[in-house]
């Protein structure tokens, strides 16, 4: 995952809904409350831990988010966006507050609960594992790849790896950190090392903040071959569910709060694109 796609169907779903009159109501709608939480994580059991910094930005009852790089964006910049107005903030100079501001502004559109597309999954209440593995797979259910299939996977989440594993699929993780996941396997920094020998991609949301996620896109579509995408989304889950049938063939949307938050029952939104290429 490395560069900064300037065109393709991210950046032409944002420019929409700054130009476009048919769908730029949100003139009169503003941010309410704007957050960022810091979270670091070491599962019992497992040999290494993360970090993941989210900027969230609350619009009527919904709550849209963005993951950052730790540190990458100063707090002031997302405090200062509450009262701000949606349009405003679809302009903003931090591509990941434009993001959070069309996700919550999307939600509130369309909240998850009233959508029919969705089958909508509880992860059950247990420890962080168990619930990292609980939402796991979830997600990769939706991965459309034939028995023994490779998949691309972009944005290493080991349980989503150890699922694959228990599905009898193999992989390429992928990462702008790189390293090596827990079971020691080289991280490759770019997809494009990957997407030829895949027959599909699981990528995460987070491409939507660090703006790479046209590129994956643009680089599947040229290929010449169908290779479905499967998205997992804390960032950007309204975004991305508007891009169904549009690249992405399947969505696992989980909005705030996370499951990593609570202990407690939390729900992910799940969806198959009607529409496949």
């Amino acid at each position: 995952m490395t560069g900064t796609a300037q065109t393709g169907p991210v950046t032409s779903l944002l420019d929409r809904y700054r130009t476009d009159p048919a769908l730029n109501s949100a003139g009169g709608i503003a941010v309410s409350v704007a957050f960022t939480t810091s979270q670091g994580v070491r599962h019992t059991g497992r040999g290494g831990g993360y970090r993941n910094q989210v900027i969230s930005l609350r619009v009527g009852a919904a709550t849209g988010s963005c993951a950052v790089e730790p540190g990458s964006v100063d707090p002031e910049v997302v405090h200062a966006c509450a009262g701000a107005p949606v349009a405003e903030l679809l302009r903003h100079d931090e591509l990941a507050v434009q993001v959070a501001a069309l996700d919550a502004y999307l939600a509130h559109l369309n909240p998850y609960a009233a959508d029919a597309r969705a089958v909508t999954v509880q992860v059950e209440p247990g420890d962080s594992l168990q619930r990292s593995l609980t939402r796991a797979r979830a997600v990769t259910g939706l991965i459309d790849a034939p028995p023994g299939g490779r998949v691309l996977v972009i944005g290493v989440v080991n349980s989503l790896l150890a699922c694959l594993r228990e599905r009898g699929l193999r992989y390429v993780p992928c990462d702008l950190k790189g390293g090596t996941t827990e079971w020691g396997e080289p991280i490759v920094t770019d997809f494009a090392e990957g997407l030829s020998h895949c027959d599909a991609v699981l990528a995460s949301g987070m491409m939507l903040g660090n703006g790479t996620l046209d590129r994956l896109l643009e680089s599947v579509a040229a290929a010449g071959r169908a290779i479905p995408i499967t998205l997992f989304a804390q960032s950007g889950a309204a975004v991305a569910r508007e891009l169904l049938g549009r690249g992405v063939d399947g969505l696992s949307a989980e909005p705030y709060p996370f499951f990593w938050l609570t202990g407690d029952t939390s729900p992910i939104h799940l969806y198959r694109a009607v529409c496949r290429r």
